[in-house]
Order: structure tokens, then sequence, then C-alpha cells
């Protein structure tokens, strides 16, 4: 199973950026697709992005299309989400998450997602 850890959660201005990064313990011989959730206070979990194994696959939420961008290190077993233009209702917790194809992490479908990271929280001011 893979092992994820989430870092770069922080407090920010609107308007500004922050960078989260995703660290990845796996076997050498797995590949994965990666994603990111978030959960705001009184909400529930929402999609955020996702890209495939090989990073020629991205998708993203709507709210975040053009502000957000997802990438990938393979080499380094890294996962990141980088994060501009900021507004307070991007405050939330952000997690990571493992499945074997982007296309669960798309659906949410829970089941499937074979790993979270433990979130990092995100803190955007007005």
């Amino acid at each position: 199973q893979v092992q994820l850890v989430e870092s770069g959660g922080g407090l920010v201005q609107a308007g500004g950026s922050l960078r989260l990064s995703c660290a990845a313990s796996r076997r050498t011989s797995s590949t994965y697709a990666m994603g990111w959730f978030r959960q705001a206070p009184g909400k529930e979990r929402e999609f955020v992005a996702a890209i495939s194994w090989s990073g020629s696959t991205t998708y993203y939420a709507d709210s975040v299309k053009g502000r957000f961008t997802i990438s990938r290190d393979n080499a380094k077993n890294m996962g990141f989400l980088q994060m501009n233009s900021l507004k307070p209702e991007d405050t939330a917790v952000y997690y990571c998450a493992a499945a074997l194809n982007v296309e669960t992490l798309r659906l949410g479908a829970i089941e499937r997602i074979h790993s979270w990271g433990q979130g990092t929280q995100v803190t955007v001011s007005s």
C-alpha cells in the first residue's frame, strides 16, 4: 500500500499562492494515480484535482480550474498541487490520495482509493 504524507499547508492572504507536496512511499513495481481532495468546515469532502501515473491526464474541479495545477515527479515519488490566486473559499484541509487509475480519483470512488494522506490545513484570509 502506498503511504502518503502531505506538507506545504499554511495561512495565506487572498490572491496568494501555496504549493502542497505529497510524498509517497511505495513498492518500486507499483504505479498509481494521485489526486487531491479537500474538506472545509461544515462541508463534505470534495474532489480538487487528479493526475495519472504518466502525468498525461489531469482533472480539476470547476472551482479550481485555471488557478490550481497538479503535477508529479515519479522519480522522487512526489506529487504537488500548486495553488495560485487563492480565495477564502479555498480554506480547507487538503488530502492527497492514491488509486490505481485517475478515473477512480475523479469520481471520488472511496472504496477504490487505496491511500490517503493525513491532511494539511490551508487557510486563506480575506
